[in-house]
C-alpha cells in the first residue's frame, strides 16, 4: 500500500482532544465485557496517527489474530493483511468518499454521515477474509475531515473475494439513513450496481419494516417503494427476501 496516498486523504491537524475519545473507549470498554463471541468487532481508529485507540475483544475470535499486536502496530499491521490486489484500490476508495464528503455534504451534516466499504484481509492461518467495514466519524478537524471514527468490521465469509464497494449515508429528518454515494469500485464486476434509492429501501426491508412503513421513513410513496421492490429483485437474480438480503450484506451493500 502506498501509504503516502493515505496520508494525503487525512492530512490534517495532528493534535486531538483526548477527553472525546477517552470517553468513548470507557463507554465502549463496558459494552465489550457483555459481547458474545462473534464475528463482529469494533475499533476506534485515528486516521492522523494510523492508530487504534481501541480494538475491541471479538477481534482475535473474528481473525484469529493479535489484538495487542494491532493495537501497538496500529493500521500498518492492518494494511499488511490486505489483499495485495485491493491495499491501493482501497485507499483511491477512501480519497474518493473524502472529496465526496468535503466537496458535496455541508460542514454542518458531516457527523450524521456514515461509511460502509470492504476489501479482504489476511486471517491468522493466511486464508483471506471478506470484511464490511462500517464507520461513524466521532470527532473532525478545523477543516471538517474526520480523524477519529468508531469502526465496526464484520467477517462476511472467506475465499471468494468479492467487488470492492463503498457507501455514504446520511441520517434524515426521521433519523433514517438514506444513501447519499454508492460505488463499485471493481471494474471487473460486471452486475448492474442498485441505486441510491434501491439500498435505502433494501435496508429498511431488512430491519424488518412493511412497504408502508419504509415508504414513511423516506418520504416516498407506496407505489415508489413496490416499484423499487421489484427493479431490485430483477437486478439481484433472487429467488426471495431472505436470499437478496443475505447477498447485500455478503457483498457489504447493507
Amino acid at each position: 500500500m502506498d501509504i503516502n496516498n493515505y496520508d494525503k486523504v487525512f492530512e490534517t491537524v495532528r493534535d486531538i482532544e483526548k477527553n472525546v475519545v477517552k470517553t468513548h473507549i470507557n463507554r465502549l470498554e463496558e459494552l465489550d465485557k457483555l459481547m458474545p463471541a462473534n464475528p463482529v468487532f469494533f475499533c476506534i481508529t485515528n486516521t492522523t496517527k494510523h492508530s487504534f485507540e481501541y480494538v475491541s475483544k471479538n477481534f482475535h475470535h473474528a481473525t484469529g489474530l493479535d489484538p495487542k499486536k494491532m493495537k501497538e502496530e496500529g493500521m500498518n499491521y492492518w494494511w499488511s493483511r490486505f489483499h495485495p490486489e485491493e491495499a491501493d484500490l482501497w485507499v483511491n476508495i477512501l480519497g474518493e468518499l473524502m472529496q465526496f464528503t468535503m466537496g458535496k455534504v455541508p460542514f454542518e451534516d458531516r457527523k450524521r454521515v456514515s461509511y460502509i466499504w470492504n476489501y479482504s484481509i489476511k486471517n491468522v492461518n493466511g486464508e483471506y477474509m471478506n470484511i464490511t467495514q462500517h464507520t461513524t466519524p466521532m470527532y473532525f478537524d478545523d477543516q471538517g475531515k474526520p480523524v477519529i471514527g468508531l469502526a465496526h468490521y464484520t467477517v462476511t465469509g472467506k475465499g471468494e473475494r468479492l467487488p470492492l464497494k463503498a457507501t455514504a449515508m446520511i441520517l434524515n429528518a426521521n433519523d433514517i439513513y438514506e444513501t447519499i454515494f454508492h460505488k463499485n469500485f471493481s471494474k471487473e464486476q460486471a452486475e448492474q450496481n442498485l441505486s441510491n434509492r434501491e439500498i435505502d429501501v433494501l435496508r429498511l426491508v431488512a430491519e424488518g419494516l412493511n412497504n408502508q412503513e419504509v415508504a414513511n421513513k423516506l418520504y416516498i410513496s407506496l407505489h415508489t417503494v413496490q416499484t423499487h421492490r421489484r427493479n431490485i429483485m430483477a437486478k439481484s437474480n433472487c429467488n426471495n427476501v431472505t436470499e437478496l438480503i443475505a447477498k447485500y450484506i455478503r457483498e457489504g451493500v447493507l
